[in-house]
């Protein structure tokens, strides 16, 4: 047994990294914190994409921001109204390298290599199992998702965000780099899943291209390939193009419930502490809220402090799940309507859950309404049983 840490963070992605900065922005330094993960983080595995009205704490790391999005279905072009908002990027490689530069400069902050086999609680605090070896600590923050952590009902409903994106080069300029898509609906919708492709552009001849599905299975890799090559030949008419990177991602999409504080010592965060929007997949800056919720209630109290989503923004979320996890409506469609019938900043409000219930009623009221209330009386009486 090694001598005790204030806090043991498991997993050190997103959610651990930035629980480890935030304990420390808010003066948490006298604490000895202990943060495990597999292996160093050296290569850009990942980009976290999001929308934003303000700043958050990474501002000065973003690769890209962009201040107009594109919007397109069969026979729809749209240039989306976002307000006070911007859609921003932040790569993975950006995150690692500034977070690895800054823990080697904090003298309480221990790294530490190796597998997580075991967070559990202990008389004393909180118990973490690292290739063989026990750490304990007062409290134990876990972001590792463990295959089936949350537990599916008929009550709940579950779907993929899965992907495949390219980083493209093209022989002559393609790409708007000051407009970015965010949802292109002009490709097959195949075996009752949502299918589109969002395209982030860094210059006339260079950008993201990533091709997504919401639906309930993986699909083989080829297939994803072969839908991208499809899109770039058939809607942007590039076939001729070289390949700077792939990036492959899987997010959960559902309404199950996640223990958030499986026990009193032990606090989940990130995806495993259900900090991923179930209608959508985005994590980024619910992840910063989470944090600086812990770090702020730590500091104040000696005791984390958990941000509870309000009932109705559940209601929403299991509703849309609904629809689309049992083909009420095809996805493009409900997508299309509601870009049509709002302006962006609504929806990125309301998806935010920061809109007032005058708001929600007209983002309710702009969907296809027998569909909908069909959806959320399903949900309230699965509810029910």
């Amino acid at each position: 047994m090694e001598t005790p840490f204030d806090y043991i963070i498991a997993g050190a992605g997103a959610s651990g990294l930035s629980l480890a900065y935030h304990l420390n922005q808010a003066g948490l330094t006298d604490k000895r914190i202990l943060l495990v993960d597999k292996a160093p983080k050296t290569t850009n595995d990942r980009t976290w994409c999001f929308w934003e009205a303000g700043q958050n704490p990474f501002e000065h790391l973003l690769y890209r921001q962009w201040r107009k999005l594109n919007f397109y279905a069969e026979g729809i072009a749209q240039s989306l109204n976002m307000g006070p908002y911007a859609y921003k990027m932040l790569r993975g490689i950006d995150f690692y390298t500034f977070m690895n530069d800054w823990l080697a400069q904090q003298p309480n902050i221990t790294r530490l290599f190796g597998e997580v086999t075991g967070v559990s609680e202990i008389d004393t605090g909180a118990n973490v199992c690292v290739n063989g070896t026990e750490y304990t600590a007062l409290f134990a923050f876990n972001s590792i998702l463990r295959p089936m952590q949350y537990a599916l009902r008929n009550t709940q409903h579950s779907l993929l965000q899965h992907f495949k994106g390219w980083v493209i080069e093209t022989e002559e300029d393609a790409f708007d780099p000051e407009a970015a898509t965010l949802m292109d609906f002009r490709v097959p919708q195949t075996n009752g899943a949502t299918c589109f492709v969002y395209t982030m552009p860094f210059s006339p001849r260079t950008a993201l291209v990533e091709y997504t599905v919401f639906g309930p299975s993986l699909w083989p890799a080829d297939e994803y390939r072969r839908e991208l090559r499809r899109y770039l030949s058939s809607v942007l008419k590039l076939d001729e193009y070289q390949i700077h990177e792939e990036e492959t991602g899987v997010i959960p999409m559902t309404d199950a419930p996640f223990e958030t504080r499986p026990s009193p010592h032990v606090v989940n965060i990130g995806t495993a502490g259900g900090r991923t929007k179930p209608s959508t997949g985005y994590t980024f800056l619910r992840i910063q809220q989470q944090a600086m919720q812990l770090a702020s209630a730590l500091k104040h109290t000696g005791q984390p402090g958990m941000i509870e989503t309000p009932l109705r923004f559940k209601r929403y979320d299991s509703t849309l799940l609904n629809v689309l996890a049992k083909h009420r409506r095809e996805g493009a469609r409900v997508f299309a309507e509601l870009y049509a019938r709002n302006p962006a900043w609504r929806i990125f409000k309301f998806l935010d859950e920061q809109t007032s219930l005058a708001e929600d009623l007209q983002v309710m009221t702009s969907t296809h309404l027998p569909t909908f209330t069909k959806a959320a009386l399903d949900v309230v009486t699965r509810k029910l049983r």
